[in-house]
This record gives structure tokens, C-alpha cells and sequence, in this order.
């Protein structure tokens, strides 16, 4: 009997097994309580869920449009006009997509080509590099410093070259929990004019930003606008993360090649939840009241804290919250993660993984989309330490 044995060059050789995954494993193998990963842990509303029971009802169960559901699209052009002043054509400007993730993706898919250059803001959420590489493209990276993680500007601009092709921005931002400002944005704006390069702008927590602050969208900033794709989801504005539900909004030309690649990569997206969330979002406070819901969870949360061994400053948006632990111990954040799931029964995320190098500024991210309930034992875990 012949065998076969395959002969390839991995694509991707370096990518290791995520973070997500193996912090995931290690909780539910020790039993730990998890506020690692970013998904809450608790129910849609039900009367979304009923939207849904009542569009398979309703006969939306084959494939929707490649482009998505009418009067989804539709509903997302008035909600960014309502919210920034940005008018996108439904037929042309706006595609349904499964996740955020999906479609930063196809974005890098469709422009991205090899020996282009990347411009990715560190720490970064970790499907954005492989997304790059696997494409032929070059990361390069600027890092934030914490524990303030504020953009230098200047840095920035001293990574663009000839070879950019694309940046990629994340505000509200995973996992520092920190969003650009107006001043961040139109710095960003003076940056790249007169240049060629695109803006992937991820704004999947763009429904939770606190303490009176505003999500500055690339949408409200004309020359970011015109070269800008948004990306946003649905699963984490409505606590349904295993939907994996987005959209993507770009001027037409770049939406018409977007879409090239979209419709063999997925073609088209969940149909019955399209209905069920264009008929959900017609009451703006579905979205408008996540603000007042999540602060009161980050400040409750953090009220636990108080007097513990760890520093923080509240997180100005996203469901997310870093704690500093060098009052703590000195030990590695990894190391640390790994201890407070074996000897405490707590799962938490390190930052070192997101950020250049692995360098470890001795931080780690908690996700506060949870009940009170594991926000309160959490909190006394980590305060008792």
C-alpha cells in the first residue's frame, strides 16, 4: 500500500495556538472562573431572540443576498447618519458580513498584495497579522505604551513609507480599552492625506464608550471617510457573540472590490437574523443604553478593587478592563495568567501576547460582560491576592 505524505510551505509557519484557546482550555480543565475571553455571559434580549423565531416563521431561510438583506443595509445607512453624520448608499456602500472579523479579512484579501506594508497599532487583537502574512503583506508595528497607551503620532507617521499600502485602527480599542479622540483622528487624517493608503478602521465596541466621551468613527472625518473601511459587529453589541453577525461600510469603488472577494469567500450571511436585527435597531435605545449598561458593570467591578494590590484607570470604552500587578508580584504576565487559573481558579488574558516582541508591561485584561455575580467573585479573588 502506498502512502502519502504532504509536502507544503506553511503559509502561516509562526502562528501558535491563540491565547483564547489555550486560557479557554486551561479554565474549563481546572474548572476556573472565565472572564478571559470577550463574550458576555448572559442571554441576548429575548425580544431579538424572538425576531428571529419570527423571520424563519416568516420564510427568510434560504441565502439572503450576497450584499445582505435590504432593509438591514438599510437600517445601518440611517443608524451611521443618526450617529455621525455620514450618509453610505445601502446598495453600494454597505455589505453584511459574518463578523467583523470576516470582513477585516476580505479587506486585506482584496488590496493587500505581496511586499505591501501594514501599519498595525500594538497591543492588537490577534486576527489582523496572520490576515497580513497570509496574504503576502508586511506588518509594522507601532507600539502603545502603557499604561496610558496614547498614540505618538510622530512615531506613526515614521512608519509609513512607499510601501504602505493599508493601516489598521481599532477604536474603541482591544484590549487597552482606550479610544482615539477627535484630536487622534484628525491627526491620523493630516497624516495620510495625499497618499494612496487605506484605513481598516475596526469599531466593533462602537456602542460602548463611557464617562460622556464619543466614538469618533473614521465615517465623521471626510478625507478618513473617503479611503475608510468600517468594520463593526453585531455579536458584541448585542450580546450574541456566537452569531457572528457585522457589517462593513466603504465608498462604493472600494465596496465593489471588497465585495470581489467576499462573495466566494462567504457569499452570503445568516438571513433570518438580518431581518431579525434591521427590525431590532429601529429602537435606537437597543444600542444608544449599552453605554450606561456596561459602565455600570466596569464601575462595579472596579469598586471591588479598591484597596487591592493593583492599579488601573477605568476603561474609557470597549468591555474590558488591564490591571496593573507589579505591586503584585514580578513575574511574568503569562506565568501570573497561568497561576491564577491553577492555584485560584480565575481566567484572565495577559497583555504581553498582543503587544511587539511579547514585551510584558506586567498587565492583564478582564472582560466585565459578565453578571454581577462573577464580577463580584472575580473582584474578590483578585483583591484577596
Amino acid at each position: 500500500m502506498s502512502s502519502f505524505t504532504p509536502s507544503f510551505h506553511s503559509k502561516l509557519p509562526d502562528v501558535k495556538t491563540t491565547i483564547f484557546t489555550t486560557v479557554g482550555n486551561m479554565a474549563r480543565a481546572n474548572q476556573a472562573l472565565d472572564v478571559s475571553q470577550g463574550f458576555p455571559n448572559f442571554d441576548p434580549d429575548p425580544a431579538l431572540l424572538a425576531l428571529v423565531t419570527k423571520a424563519m416563521a416568516n420564510g427568510h431561510n434560504q441565502y439572503a443576498p450576497m450584499i445582505g438583506a435590504a432593509p438591514l443595509r438599510d437600517t445601518i445607512s440611517e443608524k451611521i447618519a443618526f450617529l455621525h453624520g455620514k450618509t453610505y448608499d445601502s446598495e453600494s456602500e454597505i455589505t453584511i458580513t459574518v463578523g467583523a472579523t470576516q470582513a477585516i479579512f476580505t479587506i486585506i484579501t482584496a488590496f493587500v498584495h505581496p511586499g505591501d506594508e501594514v501599519v498595525v497599532i500594538k497591543p492588537a487583537y490577534d486576527c489582523y497579522e496572520p490576515a497580513i502574512v497570509v496574504n503576502g503583506g508586511t506588518p509594522v508595528f507601532v507600539q502603545l505604551a502603557a499604561p496610558n497607551y496614547a498614540m505618538d503620532w510622530s512615531e506613526f507617521q515614521s512608519k509609513i513609507s512607499s510601501k504602505t499600502r493599508m493601516v489598521i485602527i481599532n477604536t474603541p480599542h482591544n484590549p487597552s480599552g482606550r479610544i482615539f479622540s477627535k484630536e487622534d483622528m484628525m491627526q491620523l487624517q493630516h497624516i495620510l492625506q495625499d497618499t494612496q493608503i487605506l484605513v481598516v478602521s475596526d469599531e466593533v465596541y462602537e456602542h460602548i464608550v463611557f464617562d460622556g466621551k464619543e466614538h469618533e468613527s473614521v465615517s465623521r472625518f471626510e478625507d478618513l471617510a473617503m479611503r475608510s473601511f468600517v468594520c463593526a459587529s453585531f455579536g458584541k453589541t448585542f450580546h450574541a457573540t456566537g452569531w457572528k453577525m457585522g457589517y462593513c461600510a466603504a465608498p462604493a469603488t472600494l465596496m465593489h472590490e471588497f465585495r470581489k472577494t467576499h462573495q466566494f469567500n462567504v457569499f452570503c450571511v445568516n438571513h433570518p437574523m438580518q431581518h431579525a436585527l434591521a427590525e431590532y435597531l429601529q429602537d435606537r435605545q437597543n444600542y444608544l443604553g449599552l453605554t450606561d449598561f456596561y459602565q455600570n458593570k466596569r464601575n462595579f467591578f472596579l469598586s471591588g478593587l479598591q484597596g487591592s494590590k493593583f492599579t488601573f484607570t477605568p476603561s474609557q470604552g470597549t468591555y474590558f478592563q488591564l490591571l496593573r500587578y507589579a505591586n503584585l508580584s514580578d513575574e511574568a504576565d503569562v506565568a501570573l495568567t497561568k497561576r491564577l487559573i491553577l492555584e485560584h481558579k480565575l481566567a484572565t488574558i495577559p497583555i504581553s501576547v498582543f503587544n511587539e516582541g511579547e514585551r510584558d508591561d506586567k498587565i492583564i485584561r478582564i472582560c466585565f460582560a459578565k453578571t454581577e455575580d462573577t464580577l463580584q467573585q472575580a473582584a474578590e479573588i483578585l483583591a484577596a491576592l
